[in-house]
Parts: structure tokens; C-alpha cells; sequence
């Protein structure tokens, strides 16, 4: 069974930074493309970072980009976001999500390209 679990969240203040991880288990970690989403009250989940099956090519959503930095860790089956100069508008739930398909050369940018989410975590930033 596909499991991924994210954790780091917590309260912070405006400008400051989070790292979250996305621990990952029940399937060939290195071997699919991941990303993360968030999705804030009364609004839609929406993309956040992603990258492919290596690692490589991250993207990112212009409201983050220059921010957020995402990694993928094979060796240790996580996927990490790095989250700096944070923002009121950062407040969400974020979620790792991965894709049925192996080897993928591309990163996913949208919420239907997905098939395993994880049950998220809560990030608040006060301003």
C-alpha cells in the first residue's frame, strides 16, 4: 500500500522559514515523479513544487518560485520542501502526492495527474 506521510508544519511568523518532508513507503520510491500541493480553507488544492522520477527539472508556482526549493532524497525514500520568506498567503494544508507511472521524464503540475496523496500538514504564517 502506497503511504506517504508529510510532517514539518507548524505556526511561524511572516518572513520565516519551514522545512517540510513527505516520508514515503509501500512502492519503489525512486522510481516515480512527486510533488507537493496545498490547499488553504474554502479554497482549491492547488500546485506548489514538483519534480520528476530523478529528481531533477523542479517546477514551481509563480507564487512560490524563488522561495521554495523541493527536493528528492532516493536514498531515504522523502521528498523535502524547503519553504523561506514565508507569507500570510502560504497558510494552507500541504500534501505530497505521486504518480502511477514510472520513470517519468516530466513533473506534474496538475491535482488530477496525481493517484496516491498523502493526509497533509498544516502550515500558518502569521503576518
Amino acid at each position: 500500500e502506497v503511504q506517504l506521510q508529510a510532517s514539518g508544519g507548524g505556526l511561524v511568523q511572516a518572513g520565516g522559514s519551514l522545512r517540510l518532508s513527505c516520508a514515503a513507503s509501500g512502492f519503489t520510491f525512486r522510481d516515480y515523479a512527486i510533488g507537493w500541493f496545498r490547499q488553504a480553507p474554502g479554497k482549491e488544492r492547488q500546485f506548489v513544487a514538483a519534480v520528476t522520477w530523478t529528481g531533477a527539472s523542479p517546477t514551481y508556482a509563480d507564487s512560490v518560485k524563488g522561495r521554495f526549493t523541493i527536493s528528492k532524497n532516493n536514498a531515504r525514500n522523502t521528498l523535502s520542501l524547503q519553504m523561506n520568506a514565508l507569507k500570510a498567503e502560504d497558510t494552507a494544508v500541504y500534501f505530497c502526492a505521486t504518480k502511477d507511472v514510472r520513470y517519468s521524464s516530466s513533473a506534474y503540475r496538475g491535482t488530477y495527474e496525481y493517484h496516491h496523496w498523502g493526509q497533509g500538514t498544516q502550515v500558518t504564517v502569521s503576518s
